[in-house]
C-alpha cells in the first residue's frame, strides 16, 4: 500500500492534491488513512467533512490526558524523565473520523520550544508517524507543513512519495529546493514535483524549467471551484471535475 508525504510552501496546495488523492484510491475499495500533520490543519473540510463532525475533532498533539498516560509526563513540561517510545498502536482506529470512506487523523502541533522541542507532545507525534510509516497497511497520506520534519532517517525509507507541490513562483520554488536538500540529508530520493494553480503553458513551462532534473508527476489546473468548495464547506472533488482528472492522472504516476 503506497504511503505518500506531501509538501511544499504554504497556500500552495497540499491540502487540495492530498484529498484528491484520499477520495480516488477510497474509490478504489482501498482502506486510507488521510493524516493532517499541517499546523494549519483543513484537511477535514478539504475532504468534505461536516462542520459538526470536524468541531469534534481533537487533535493529538492536544490531547493532554493520553499524552501524560501514554509518557508518563505532562505535556508542557521540559526536562526530567519520560517514555521515548509511547505506546501509540490504538491511536489511528480510536480518534481518526471516517468520511465517505477515507479515515482522517488529525495530528496538531507542539507550538512550544521551536521544532528541536523534546517533550511530552512531540516524542508522542514522533512515535505515531513512525508507527503509522513502518506499522500501517493501509493507503498512508500525509499532508504536511512546509518542510519534512515529520520524517527523519528511520522512516524516510517507508515514504513510497515526497511530493512537493509548487505553484508558479520563485517563492514556491525555493521552497521545493530547500525541500529537496533536506529530504537528500535523510536518505529520501522518492522526491515527486506536482505543479498547481496553472493558468497556461507559461505556468508549465516556468516550474519545468526551474525544476530541471525532477520528476513532474503532472500538473493541477488553477481552479476558481476550489477556492468556491473552500467557501462552501464541500468536498473539493465534488466541486471541479478536471480538477479531479488531472488528479487521476497523477495518482497513475505513483508508485502503487
Amino acid at each position: 500500500m503506497p504511503k505518500l508525504a506531501i509538501t511544499g510552501k504554504g497556500g500552495v496546495g497540499k491540502t487540495t492534491l492530498a484529498a484528491l488523492l484520499a477520495h480516488l484510491y477510497a474509490r478504489e475499495g482501498r482502506t486510507v488513512l488521510a493524516i493532517d500533520a499541517d499546523p494549519d490543519s483543513n484537511l477535514a473540510s478539504a475532504l468534505g467533512v461536516p462542520p459538526e463532525i470536524e468541531r469534534q475533532i481533537t487533535p493529538i498533539a492536544e490531547m493532554e490526558e493520553l499524552i501524560a498516560e501514554r509518557t508518563g509526563t505532562t505535556p508542557g513540561t521540559y526536562g526530567g524523565f519520560f517514555k521515548m517510545n509511547p505506546r501509540v498502536d490504538d491511536i489511528p482506529e480510536r480518534f481518526s473520523v471516517t468520511h465517505n470512506g477515507v479515515k482522517l487523523l488529525v495530528m496538531g502541533t507542539v507550538d512550544r520550544g521551536g521544532s528541536g522541542c523534546v517533550c511530552p507532545e512531540s516524542v508522542m507525534l514522533k512515535t505515531l508517524v513512525t508507527y503509522l510509516l513502518l506499522g500501517q497497511r493501509d493507503v498512508l497520506i500525509m499532508d504536511m507543513e512546509a518542510g519534512i520534519e515529520h520524517l527523519g532517517r528511520g522512516t524516510a525509507s517507508a515514504v513510497d512519495a515526497l511530493i512537493v507541490v509548487v505553484e508558479p513562483g520563485q517563492r514556491s520554488v525555493q521552497t521545493a529546493q530547500t525541500i529537496r536538500r533536506l529530504a537528500a540529508d535523510i536518505g529520501l530520493k522518492k522526491l515527486y514535483i506536482v505543479g498547481n494553480k496553472i493558468r497556461d503553458e507559461r505556468d508549465r513551462a516556468f516550474i519545468a524549467e526551474q525544476l530541471a532534473g525532477e520528476t513532474i508527476l503532472g500538473y493541477l489546473p488553477y481552479s476558481p471551484r476550489a477556492i468556491e468548495s473552500d467557501l462552501q464547506g464541500k468536498a473539493i472533488y465534488e466541486m471541479d471535475p478536471q480538477l479531479l482528472a488531472e488528479a487521476r492522472a497523477i495518482k497513475e504516476r505513483l508508485p502503487q
